[in-house]
């Protein structure tokens, strides 16, 4: 018998996982690695840290490691080794790797009660027994969060913006619609400039 709750939050994971591929479509190696942002926020970064995430909260928190090695998960690797990609580890294996570890993650949410207890290793002791039904929700909002960086950072690359495909949640208009826009939000912002 299928539990509909645990339906339901598994639907929104995996339209998250979706979302966050979604956005490293067609985008050269370049594309997928150049840090974006002053903190050096990158695509692929994004996926090599969720890739760390859900191996952590499914996997680890559950007693269920993975027997594929995730290096940049390991407590040996290198400060924000789950941010960026070297040149060593292609596109292909970093988003390979980010589908077993999911595949390990739905293995985790099957076999498991919404009120299984786990304990997850890298919070402090006072709160590190949660449930399963709330490592769900917390790595739905943190993949939500980072979906939406994904968004933006794509949007900055080559201006390609949509929920699951190019354009499909906004409101239409074309080039000119989209600069008057943005001017009148300028036009409007600067009223505050002293």
């Amino acid at each position: 018998m299928t539990d509909p709750h645990k339906t339901d939050l598994q639907n929104y994971l995996q339209q998250g996982r979706n979302a966050v591929l979604s956005k490293l479509d067609g985008l050269s190696e370049y594309d997928l690695r150049r840090p974006m942002t002053p903190t050096g926020t990158n695509l692929l970064g994004i996926v090599k840290h969720l890739t760390a995430v859900e191996l952590s909260y499914f996997g680890w928190t559950f007693g269920r490691p993975l027997a594929e090695p995730v290096p940049w998960a390991e407590d040996s690797a290198e400060l924000n080794a789950d941010m960026w990609a070297p040149a060593e580890e292609s596109s292909q294996y970093v988003i390979e790797l980010y589908r077993t570890v999911w595949r390990h993650s739905d293995e985790t949410i099957e076999r498991f009660a919404l009120d299984t207890v786990g304990a997850v290793p890298h919070w402090p002791a006072e709160r590190a027994r949660v449930t399963l039904h709330a490592i769900i929700v917390h790595v739905i909002a943190d993949m939500d969060r980072h979906a939406g960086h994904a968004d933006i950072i794509r949007e900055m690359i080559d201006g390609v913006v949509g929920l699951r495909a190019p354009g499909d949640n906004m409101p239409p208009g074309d080039e000119t619609y989209w600069t008057r826009y943005r001017a009148t939000l300028e036009t409007e912002a600067r009223k505050f400039l002293t």
